[in-house]
């Protein structure tokens, strides 16, 4: 039976006679879902007859066949209640996939019923206003940029061996990294257990069992079938040991694991993404697992990251594919100019970046000082042109292969798997196109180009800021004390207020992603908008009632006959700081009140501040209650 499904619909394949044909041999796809990308990157989803897409195909093209009510999704300020028409555009230039609900077969056909996803914009009073919109016409205008600047500079540091004038195309490349937890149903590992098997590394790629083993064979096995080209499977850092049932089946799982695939162009690859993302869910959920794509799911073991490749190719007439950044002699220099640019671009301006790829209390929860964490805006290209090395403390990395110049390319290893990819590798190419830009009109020879990325603190440039530092070959958190990365390589935002807030500080860097006007004013401002709403809302529904919770699991154990001096000490301690997070007297307000009145008053740098130290407090608390109840040896 499922031999004879279809599961994707390759871009350019078929005319639109061919199409219809192919769907009419397949009745079992019954439905047609336009996907449209919000500016929180979420995908919209409907089930619409395909009878009707069928009789009406070319009104899916034009925004005529669909509407939909976009103050139901996130487009703050734009799509308002009396203004929320959304027309809705289907996408022809990539994959269409099929998704198919193997929970309800089809009585005529006894196959599952399929619905065809096709990605799609989103248009506004005539504008685009979806992720997707973003990312496509940014690459757009790019392109005719960079071709512009190739007829300015023809002759181009690090790339002697390419004539510019017979470039045909430029090729935008990227990949993801899908790091995820899984575990059993209403099973939960202890955060001791899990952190000392982290530190002990005894999760790192080790076999995988069971269940797991079962489900991360068939995502594979899956992600091949939709085209995605998976390249490997692994378990991460991240778990513990599972255990075995009296019928031989694995409870308390708690793993982490990682699905890779081919790289593809940027909007290929976000679209891939979310494929990527429905399949391990619902996969793993049939062998009885849940997965969760949270950045850090759980607070003191390592969170999930989504580290994103780019690069950047020409396409010669003759047919021939060229790196962009790999240059002409590979042992003599890291990168060409334009890789020098591109790496400059994306760091110099990373501030303005961060919101966009960093926009949630969950992502911020991951990006924390240690354990790897990419807080610091700083490079690594290897000690040697001859010898490459993979530094995993800095926030963007050089990949090469010395017997590979095309797998030459960037790793930004601050995304996780909820980063709105549409938008970050909107971002990351704009400011590559900025530094690309000064790098060629600064007229630098390769080896200049290198001296002013390697700079010190305090020396100054022609592109970058005189008073930073931008690549080192250090562990960072190691070989640093806390105040000299936070001058060396800016101080990172704690908060989602934080970050958004350098939308404001830095609006010369702002301006670097508003070029060409397709990241308009009113979309970052949409964005930011609907960031802070989830952020203020998750605090006062989510992350208060949660700590109040602990708050009041911090039970007395302790009796008269047992209890020792210590056991006084320290429960004194705790009795004070839940005392200071939740009760509220006549004298004092508690913190946690504190903070919902921020909220309602709007004093967000208020509630930015108190959602720090009440970050803090209850990282003591929870320090002090364990210390407590390892020290009870009586029972009550």
């Amino acid at each position: 039976m499922a031999k004879d499904l279809i599961y994707y619909i390759p871009t350019g394949k078929y005319g639109k006679e061919d199409l219809i044909n192919l769907l009419k041999s397949h009745p079992e796809i019954k439905f047609v879902s336009l996907v449209g990308i919000d500016l929180a990157g979420n995908d919209t989803d409907e089930k619409i007859p395909m009878s009707l897409f069928l009789k009406d195909m070319d009104d899916f093209f034009t925004g005529s066949a669909v509407q939909t009510d976009g103050s139901s999704v996130v487009l703050t300020g734009i799509a308002t209640l009396n203004n929320a028409k959304l027309d809705m555009i289907a996408d022809a230039s990539v994959n269409w996939v099929i998704d198919y609900n193997v929970e309800h077969i089809d009585d005529e056909t006894g196959k599952p019923v399929g619905t065809l996803r096709i990605p799609a914009f989103l248009v506004h009073n005539g504008l685009r206003v979806d992720s997707r919109s973003i990312l496509a016409q940014s690459i757009d205008y790019i392109k005719a940029e960079l071709f512009s600047l190739f007829k300015q500079y023809p002759q181009i540091p690090g790339l002697e061996h390419v004539n510019v004038d017979d470039i045909d195309d430029i090729v935008f490349t990227a990949a993801t990294e899908l790091e995820f937890w899984v575990k059993t149903p209403a099973n939960h590992a202890e955060v001791a257990d899990l952190s000392a098997s982290q530190v002990m590394q005894e999760q790192y790629w080790q076999r995988t069992r069971g269940e797991v083993r079962t489900a991360m064979e068939q995502s594979i096995i899956m992600l091949e079938k939709y085209g995605l080209e998976p390249e490997m499977g692994h378990k991460e850092v991240g778990g513990v040991k599972a255990q075995i049932d009296e019928t031989g089946h694995l409870t308390h799982v708690m793993e982490q694991l990682e699905i890779d695939w081919r790289f593809s162009t940027p909007l290929q690859v976000a679209d891939n993404e979310l494929q990527a993302r429905i399949i391990i869910r619902e996969i793993f959920r049939e062998n009885g697992l849940e997965v969760t794509f949270k950045a850090k799911p759980i607070i003191g073991v390592a969170g999930s990251g989504e580290h994103t490749h780019f690069g950047l190719a020409a396409k010669m007439k003759s047919g021939k594919m060229v790196n962009l950044f790999a240059p002409t002699d590979m042992k003599k220099d890291f990168l060409s100019s334009i890789g020098y640019g591109s790496i400059m671009g994306l760091l110099k301006n990373y501030e303005a970046i961060n919101p966009f790829i960093s926009s949630t209390n969950d992502s911020l929860n991951r990006l924390k000082p240690g354990f790897e964490a990419p807080i610091c805006i700083v490079t690594s290209l290897g000690h040697t042109p001859e010898v490459p090395s993979r530094n995993r403390t800095i926030l963007a990395g050089l990949i090469r292969d010395m017997a590979n110049p095309m797998a030459t390319r960037f790793e930004l290893r601050s995304p996780n798997p909820y980063t709105n990819t549409y938008i970050a590798l909107s971002t990351i190419y704009l400011s590559m196109l900025d530094g690309i830009k000064a790098s060629l009109c600064s007229g630098k020879s390769n080896e200049e180009l290198l001296a002013e990325l390697s700079k010190e603190a305090g020396a100054p440039g022609f592109y970058l800021e005189t008073d930073r530092s931008y690549r080192s070959e250090h562990d960072v958190f190691e070989d640093y004390t806390a105040e000299e990365r936070d001058r060396l390589f800016s101080k990172p935002p704690s908060t989602v207020w934080e970050n958004m807030e350098n939308i404001k500080k830095y609006p010369e860097k702002v301006e670097v992603l508003a070029a060409g006007n397709i990241f308009r004013p009113e979309l970052m401002s949409a964005f930011i908008a609907g960031a802070l709403t989830r952020w203020k809302t998750e605090l006062l529904k989510r992350i208060i009632p949660e700590n109040m919770s602990i708050v009041k699991e911090c039970q007395c154990l302790h009796d008269a006959n047992t209890v020792a001096d210590y056991d006084l000490y320290i429960w004194e301690k705790i009795q004070s700081l839940r005392m200071y997070l939740a009760k509220d007297t006549f004298a004092n307000k508690s913190l946690f009140t504190r903070i919902e009145e921020a909220v309602i008053v709007g004093d967000y740098e208020a509630v930015s501040q108190l959602q720090i130290e009440m970050s803090d407090k209850i990282g003591e608390l929870k320090s002090a209650y364990s210390k407590y109840k390892k020290n009870m040896i009586h029972n009550c």
